[in-house]
């Protein structure tokens, strides 16, 4: 028999765990299947950061993306700027989202996306690995799902209040730092809420040597805003009406411009200069979402249903790659729904389970421009509608066999544009772009599958195997903005599809908790680009990534507790680019598509 229980994990925050018969506490976890399950349910390798953690980690760094590359195996480092170009997951593209909201813009990918939201307003972060398509576009490497706070019924009112400063100590001169934030929840009769506001403002950063570390793309001299509010409301026991909104800006107003430097005699630091053009950063990102649940809608089977828009601008460093020079954004809206159904079944003594299915209809619209008005990537504008079902089925209590379908219909219009004029790196001549482009229509069609099965009657082990494939757009506004054809039809937009197969276990050992996987990823299509003559080109040849991963956490004393992992990638790809992956005639794959093997402890 099982157990639902709630634990307070602080005064803001929840964290649902299930009781078993044996007296294991199993975490729930609910971006693997769109559905609440056990982590033994999943056939598949996944990270929750908790709520523990996340505060833990804060008080080392209010960085988001520092945080999950110092608690994720398997996603690369972090990069210490504003963006994540280059923090893969698996070494491939990840999903970001925000309770289900993407944040990333896989049309046109900005490297924005990990950092979208302030730590004060998640209150656990729930990272599925390797190829999924339960989620739609651009998941090649798996998904990261910020799982945002929520009220602690029984309380009407409790709060949190933090304040905190920070400086180096070597040369600390205009280093120091600051951030402010407030926190309130409670509930009424059939009311819940949640409301924070988060502010802070950094110093300049410098390296140990006391140098300004490069102030493009930088995180120093930054101001960072986020507001966060949730309203639910239970209509009776089975249906419930919630309300999230979250806002998250930051910018850089840096008094210091970059000097190059010289490999291995010097680096690039920053010295004191006026930034041309605007602050660079995210002015805004806002999310809303409206979420409506009801359980026992029909029978048995209960209903989710989201509705969700996400309004997001980013702005980039100046840079003299355009006539005259020029700073570009990217934005992106995107209006959604989520119809998800669950009915459980019974067959026999012996098998039991649930079917989830339902419908995702998305619009996104995405571009690139310059501040000026300048057009670099036309506004793309894709409609996606994806109907999907998982079948989860457990024999004799502890075989858990699932497998799904997700069928992806999109259609993307493109207008007729012309390319903007910019610079060949080789020659340093603006003789690039500058042709006239027509429009059209693309359309993509798939059939993806997954299939997995996991045994989890033993503690000691609870092994896994699993297939999964993923479907991405391959970075449409690169192609569009590098274009050379006269018409949308004759570029190389085909889309890529991941193939992910994965064998793991988690033990438990006492105190000591244990946990590995190894997978292979192979994809016909990459989507890796290549300086040719000067410009950027895409490089459309099958790519392969393998690698494996171990993690450990013991309990030392009650209060104390260690842990370390460990992940290796290394990938490939073929040599001859003749549409299949050869083993014998390949490639390593260089630069920031592989991360390099990662090492964490904590204690």
């Amino acid at each position: 028999a099982e157990q639902s229980v709630t634990l307070a994990a602080n005064q803001t925050t929840q964290q649902e765990i299930t009781l078993q018969s044996g007296g294991d506490l199993q975490e729930f976890v609910v971006s693997a299947s769109r559905k609440q399950e056990t982590l033994d349910e999943v056939p598949s390798a996944i990270t929750i950061v908790g709520a523990k953690d996340l505060a833990v980690q804060k008080g080392i760094s209010n960085n988001i993306s520092d945080i999950l590359a110092s608690t994720v195996p398997g996603l690369g480092f972090s990069s210490n700027t504003t963006g994540n170009a280059g923090q893969t997951l698996r070494g491939r593209d990840i999903l970001v989202m925000i309770d289900g909201i993407p944040q990333s813009t896989p049309l046109r990918n900005g490297g924005r996306d990990i950092r979208s939201i302030d730590p004060s307003a998640i209150e656990r972060v729930e990272v599925i690995k390797g190829a999924t398509a339960i989620y739609g576009n651009g998941a090649d490497g798996g998904l990261i799902n910020y799982i945002t706070k929520k009220g602690i019924p029984g309380q009407p009112l409790s709060g949190q209040t933090s304040i905190g400063a920070s400086t180096q100590l070597k040369d600390a001169q205009h280093t120091g730092g600051w951030h402010i934030g407030q926190l309130l929840s409670g509930s009424a009769k059939k009311f819940d809420y949640v409301v924070s506001g988060h502010y802070e403002q950094t110093g300049v950063y410098k390296d140990a040597k006391g140098e300004i570390i490069s102030p493009n793309y930088g995180l120093g001299e930054t101001q960072l805003w986020n507001a966060y509010a949730r309203l639910g409301y239970n209509i009776n026991t089975n249906n419930r009406i919630e309300v999230m909104y979250n806002f998250f800006g930051s910018q850089q107003r840096s008094d210091y411009v970059l000097k190059t430097g010289h490999y291995p005699d010097s680096a690039v630091i920053g010295i004191i200069g006026a930034r041309p053009g605007d602050p660079e950063g995210t002015p805004y990102n806002h999310n809303v979402n409206v979420h409506y649940g009801s359980r026992q809608i029909v029978g048995n089977t209960d209903l989710d249903v989201n509705v969700y828009l996400q309004k997001f601008n980013t702005v980039f460093s100046w840079v003299d790659s355009f006539v005259d020079g020029g700073q570009s954004t990217i934005s992106s809206d995107k209006k959604g729904v989520r119809i998800n159904l669950s009915s459980p079944f019974r067959a026999g003594e012996n098998i039991e389970g649930d079917l989830v299915y339902g419908l995702d209809i998305l619009n996104d619209k995405t571009a690139q421009t310059l501040t000026d008005g300048r057009l670099w990537v036309p506004e793309m504008n894709m409609r996606n509608l994806a109907p999907y079902a998982q079948l989860k089925a457990t024999f004799f209590e502890h075989l858990v066999f699932k497998a799904g379908a997700r069928y992806e219909n999109i259609n993307i219009d493109v207008p007729d544009y012309t390319t903007i004029i910019s610079k060949n790196t080789k020659t340093g001549l603006y003789t690039e772009g500058g042709k006239s482009i027509k429009g059209g229509a693309i359309d993509y069609n798939a059939l993806v599958f997954n299939a997995g099965l996991r045994y989890n009657e033993l503690k000691y082990f609870k092994p896994f195997i699993s297939y999964s494939q993923s479907f991405s757009v391959n970075e449409l506004g690169r192609i569009l903005r590098s274009a050379s054809e006269g018409t949308v039809a004759l570029l190389k937009t085909k889309a890529v599809i991941a193939d992910n197969y994965e064998a793991g276990f988690n033990s438990s050992l006492g105190p000591v908790e244990l946990e590995g996987s190894y997978y292979i990823s192979k994809s016909k299509l990459g989507a890796n680009y290549t300086l040719v003559d000067g410009k950027f080109e895409i490089a459309r040849e099958p790519i392969k990534i393998y690698g494996f991963e171990l993690a450990a956490d013991a309990r030392i004393l009650a209060n104390l507790g260690a842990g370390a992992s460990y992940s290796y990638i290394e990938g490939k790809t073929d040599a001859n680019k003749n549409g299949k992956y050869n083993d014998k005639e390949d490639t390593y794959i260089l630069g920031d598509q592989i991360a390099p093997p990662k090492l964490t402890a904590y204690i």
